[in-house]
């Protein structure tokens, strides 16, 4: 009898001992980073309580009036990539989903000689956010994708990048 009881000591040793690594993992959780994309257009700046004024660039800042609601969100993005130039500088290219397409294609088609607006935010953090981009509209964008220079470090951009693969994977996989 006493043979069967230190076995099941033994047992139960070794499975609290399971239990607790598994645990200790489980508290070492590290969060995964996420991201947030707001395309605005440009509003008419004698439009009183449909916006407000934004500063975009960080060198030469430039004040450009915008709607408040955004046209186009991180719910909108299948995927987006980082492309490195030979020069050392680099793009941004945001490929979205039919409804972020229309979107684009509708918004750029009635106002060219705007601006795109694009915020992004690339941690929880909401230091490690801010206008990256407005690129003028000269023509109807259709296809669904964007490709603009970021204001903003190529590590910044990785992490954007990143965020918002992350959250299109999550998109598309609860549908």
């Amino acid at each position: 009898m006493n043979f069967c009881g230190r076995r099941f000591n033994l047992y139960l040793l070794a499975l609290t001992l399971a239990l607790l690594a598994t645990g200790c993992t489980l508290l070492q959780h590290k969060p995964k980073e996420t991201a947030a994309l707001r395309i605005h257009i440009e509003s008419e700046a004698s439009s009183a309580g449909t916006g407000h004024n934004i500063s975009v660039l960080r060198a030469q800042p430039v004040s450009i009036s915008i709607i408040d609601e955004p046209i186009i969100t991180e719910a909108n993005v299948i995927s987006a990539r980082l492309i490195d130039a030979a020069d050392g500088s680099f793009s941004l290219e945001i490929k979205l989903n039919q409804s972020g397409s229309w979107a684009l294609e509708q918004y750029t088609s009635i106002n060219p000689g705007k601006h795109l607006v694009i915020f992004g935010q690339w941690s929880s953090k909401v230091s490690d956010g801010r206008w990256l981009a407005a690129p003028l509209i000269f023509r109807r964008m259709a296809g669904g994708t964007l490709v603009f220079t970021p204001d903003a470090s190529h590590e910044e951009i990785e992490k954007f990048v990143e965020g918002l693969n992350r959250i299109a994977k999550k998109n598309t996989s609860q549908k």
